[in-house]
């Protein structure tokens, strides 16, 4: 497996990967599948000033994650929000944790010392909809629950809360050095793993 930077002639293969995560799942509370022109401008738009990473295995794409801005205020420059998503038939197999492994990588370079994921939560067992998983990866990445927003958002005619999980990934200094946008830093643009 291979991990490299997106771009945006990947945007079939990674909308492939995130439709059924709209259509079937909790996880993301957009209800319809984004159109591959709107996959191309996330891509574009990201890569600007995040790492959008994807991991390939014999030339397909598996699964993919990214940064954004944890917020836009200028003080927020050293915090980023991630997302990963993997193909359904790849999970478990340790490739969500090389993603995340160099995308922290890739953000520590960019002088970002701490990073959130906004996770879907429910209270019910048996949800069809939603498990734990995503909470429990995280825990074992080091992401710890710093806050919860209770029933914010409604999909399959149900209420869903959303947690956030925090991760310092370097310890930050008095000082920082300024945030550096990814696009000046894409002369290495394919890990092999």
């Amino acid at each position: 497996m291979k991990i490299r930077v997106a771009a945006a002639e990947d945007a079939k293969s990674i909308q492939s990967i995130y439709a059924p995560y709209v259509e079937k799942t909790a996880v993301t509370f957009e209800y319809d599948v984004p159109c591959m022109d709107d996959f191309r401008r996330r891509i574009i738009n990201t890569l600007n000033e995040y790492p959008y990473l994807a991991a390939v295995e014999q030339e397909k794409i598996i699964g993919y994650a990214y940064a954004g801005p944890f917020h836009s205020r200028a003080a927020y420059r050293h915090a980023a929000e991630v997302s990963i998503y993997l193909d359904e038939k790849w999970h478990k197999r340790g490739i969500g944790k090389k993603l995340y492994q160099e995308l922290e990588s890739r953000l520590i370079e960019q002088n970002v010392f701490i990073l959130y994921a906004c996770i879907t939560t429910t209270e019910r067992k048996d949800d069809e909809n939603l498990t734990d998983a995503s909470i429990c990866f995280h825990k074992k990445m080091g992401y710890t629950i710093v806050g919860k927003h209770n029933l914010c958002g409604y999909k399959f005619d149900k209420w869903y809360s959303v947690v956030w999980m925090e991760k310092l990934i370097a310890d930050r200094p008095d000082r920082p050095h300024a945030f550096i946008p990814f696009s000046e830093r894409l002369e290495s643009p394919m890990i092999g793993i």
